[in-house]
């Protein structure tokens, strides 16, 4: 058995197990809101969101970092940068910035920051409803060290480790979450697939001096005096998703090519996703994207899409690419219309090196 025969086999047997995770984590309509860490699931990078997740399959570059890791090995010359901003729901703004570069045989190693953005949020009490005066805002960031590597002519791998941070005023949490992904292709132009593992990671936990709090222990004498007390809080989980997805090459005159794709999403805290894109390429210059979404509730069956029920349905976007010499610069934008929010908007750069 020789050595790209045995990487197959591990990674089939990886893609396996995956499934089977997923099965075990099905996702569930009465879990919803029960999960935290949701700035995970917000979606950064222009491309992938306006193909609703369904071009997961062969998504490449460093805007792969968030939909499939493993796409970032198929990147463009030696390096590439990307920044992101979105306006996402209720004026929350999302910065979003990564690297990635080739090292030697290694592979290709990078690093990615997210932060969230939510204004200022006045302070209020029980005596003061209406605001003390004071403000604060919540400091919510991920960092992600990804690696990702060719293993065979089909076959590209890649995983990237999140470090999460929370903040709210002088409470916080932290934790860690393993996104993983394959990607496998029969030629440049055919049938490829793409499975990707989000977000798995130990229960995150809540701590900090705002939990602590000087009072009279209940049912005790007058005068009696105040002890220091702490409010106990339960651990959350973090909001596990798989997705698999399938594309394919279906128009290629060279100077024009259309990719369509298709996704399914398990969540283990929500509803499951069916994503269906499309991506037209014009002179490997312009671009121009697509998608629908709807969600199925695993138990009843039912199914949503730009309701209460699920906010988001169809995604649409566009891009520009100029190659400088050695350099190319890719401009992209997105948006997604949002049920009972102002639309989604993303503008991403990309910087080839």
């Amino acid at each position: 058995m020789n050595r790209r025969t045995r990487i197959s086999k591990v990674l089939m047997f990886l893609l396996v197990a995956t499934i089977m995770m997923s099965i075990a984590f099905a996702g569930s309509d009465k879990r919803r809101g029960t999960a935290g860490a949701q700035e995970l699931l917000i979606p950064v990078g222009s491309v992938g969101t306006a193909m609703g997740g369904s071009y997961s399959a062969v998504i490449s570059g460093i805007e792969a970092a968030y939909w499939n890791p493993a796409g970032v090995a198929l990147l463009e010359g030696n390096g590439e940068a990307i920044f992101s901003h979105m306006n996402y729901i209720a004026d929350i703004n999302v910065e979003y910035a990564g690297i990635a570069s080739r090292v030697g045989s290694l592979g290709v190693l990078g690093a990615t920051l997210k932060t969230i953005d939510f204004g200022e949020i006045p302070v209020t009490t029980t005596e003061r409803t209406d605001g003390t005066g004071e403000f604060y805002s919540p400091r919510y960031m991920t960092i992600g060290l990804l690696f990702s590597k060719v293993m065979t002519d089909r076959i590209n791998f890649g995983m990237k480790l999140n470090l999460i941070s929370e903040q709210i005023m002088r409470v916080s949490a932290s934790g860690v979450a393993l996104n993983a992904g394959v990607q496998y292709r029969t030629s440049a132009d055919g049938f490829k697939m793409g499975v990707a593992l989000r977000n798995l990671g130990i229960d995150m936990l809540f701590t900090g001096a705002d939990l602590e709090q000087t009072i009279t222990p209940p049912g005790t004498e007058p005068g009696t005096r105040s002890e220091p007390w702490r409010i106990p809080l339960s651990s959350f989980e973090l909001p596990t998703q798989l997705e698999i997805a399938v594309a394919y090459g279906l128009l290629n005159t060279g100077g024009t090519k259309v990719t369509v794709g298709g996704a399914f999403l398990n969540d283990n805290f929500s509803l499951d996703q069916y994503t269906v894109g499309a991506e037209i390429e014009l002179m490997d210059m312009v671009y121009i994207r697509g998608s629908y979404a709807v969600a199925e509730d695993p138990e009843t069956h039912e199914f949503y899409s730009g309701n209460e029920e699920f906010l988001w349905s169809s995604g649409i976007g566009m891009g520009l690419k100029l190659n400088m010499g050695s350099t190319n610069i890719k401009i992209d934008y997105a948006m997604r219309p949002t049920y009972l929010f102002s639309t989604n908007s993303w503008l991403s750069f990309r910087v080839g090196f």
